[in-house]
């Protein structure tokens, strides 16, 4: 089992200000004991309406056969191929539009019948209306049918008691028609957590609203909440929170009433404004503090009032990074889900990296495609609050701590599609 969560500071160096990096929790080490922290969470039925996004809480089978019984895949005739005898015409003996159910093949005719239709008993072979004509009542082939053709036989996609969906699959589109396709109306998926979101900071305004001096938007809780509903959470909206140690344990306890997680955003570094550290403590157990990434390295973690609590940098690039490689799967674990991880995929870099550092970077790239494979370039801004570098890029390209990259040289990428 992990180690348990401890608080972490960094080193005191002598010979540079503050504290050096080595010390501090790498992103591996962090992830792994988050995902060890993770609270159960219950169950709940949902149609398929509102299922799209859901984490499946159970195994789910197929009740029927898909599809149910022999079906045509074109438009065009139903016949027994032992009754195409040289070049003898067939009468038309009965017409199956989709829907309906036709009566037995009678011996030496043809049934008119549309895609979708079930193939008449006595029939084993269909020919497209394009490969044969009609001489008056009769039906005249035009080609050498094989038998079975144009046959879509019964349990072809999906056989009665074939697992379908795993639990702890989330939810696409693509799943929502699966489901519909067995007759299933509703599945058994992880409640709807509730994600209490407060944005720190007095020089925070929002967006509509008049800037003075010295003031900014809050690009943060927008860009946040969009994060924490496209996992099919729901966001509980705590607003900005004055700069006061009042303001700020009011503001977590109000969080942590209404929610199964809070997240904070700002208030987490070691200003003197900075007060959420401090009221985390006091109302519950700060486990956690200080990353060894780039962006993003005042990450807290622990618990209000027995509420998990994430406590994002005010940076919106730091707080983008740490939310989708950190916050993200814990949510996902919560609700049960399998699939924690976005993969990460080699690419040649088009760019140079000379500089190695004491924290594992994760660079605004784009991903484009090579003569010899995929290739990376970063965006000439690289800097926490740059959040044009984010709306710019498709990818996170990931340096690891010591690490230097000359133009040409291998470097993982993670997708931004795949956690945005």
């Amino acid at each position: 089992s992990p180690p348990p969560l401890q608080f972490c500071r960094g080193v005191k160096d002598s010979k540079r200000r503050g504290f050096i990096n080595v010390a501090l929790r790498s992103v591996e080490t962090t992830l792994h004991q988050l995902l060890a922290d993770v609270p159960s969470w219950g169950a709940e039925f949902r149609n398929l309406a509102q299922a799209l996004g859901a984490i499946l809480a159970t195994d789910v089978y197929a009740q029927i056969d898909v599809p149910p019984a022999d079906n045509s895949a074109m438009d065009g005739y139903a016949l027994r191929i032992d009754d195409l005898v040289g070049d003898r015409p067939l009468p038309i003996s009965q017409r199956i539009p989709a829907g309906a159910t036709g009566g037995a093949l009678q011996a030496g005719t043809a049934a008119r019948i549309f895609t979708g239709a079930s193939i008449p008993p006595g029939a084993d072979t269909v020919i497209a209306q394009e490969d044969c004509e009609l001489i008056g009542e009769l039906l005249q082939v035009n080609v050498t049918p094989r038998t079975g053709q144009h046959i879509r036989p019964r349990g072809q996609d999906i056989t009665r008691g074939q697992l379908i969906l795993a639990k702890g699959h989330r939810l696409v589109a693509a799943d929502l028609g699966l489901l519909a396709s067995l007759g299933i109306a509703s599945v058994q998926v992880a409640r709807r957590i509730r994600v209490a979101l407060m944005s720190t900071g007095d020089e925070l305004r929002e967006p509509g609203q008049a800037l003075a001096d010295g003031q900014i938007y809050n690009s943060n809780r927008p860009m946040l909440a969009a994060l924490i509903e496209s996992l099919g959470a729901e966001v509980i909206d705590i607003g900005i929170v004055a700069d006061t140690p009042e303001a700020t344990r009011d503001a977590l306890k109000r969080a942590a009433a209404s929610a199964e997680v809070v997240i904070s955003s700002g208030g987490v570094s070691v200003g003197e404004e900075d007060h959420v550290k401090a009221e985390v403590e006091a109302l519950g157990s700060l486990n956690l503090w200080k990353l060894a990434i780039k962006p993003g390295k005042p990450l807290a973690y622990g618990r209000v009032l027995e509420v998990p609590f994430f406590g994002l940098p005010g940076n919106p690039v730091s707080g983008f990074v740490t939310f989708c490689l950190l916050v993200r799967p814990y949510l996902l674990k919560m609700q049960g889900a399998t699939k924690l991880l976005p993969p990460q995929w080699p690419a040649r870099a088009q760019f140079e990296w000379p500089r190695a550092g004491t924290r594992q970077e994760y660079l605004r790239a784009r991903v484009v495609p090579g003569d010899e494979g995929m290739e990376v370039e970063i965006h000439p801004q690289q800097s926490s609050g740059a959040l044009s570098s984010v709306s710019w890029c498709n990818a996170l390209a990931i340096i690891p701590i010591g690490k230097t990259l000359r133009r040409g040289d291998r470097v993982d990428v993670i997708f931004l599609q795949d956690i945005s």
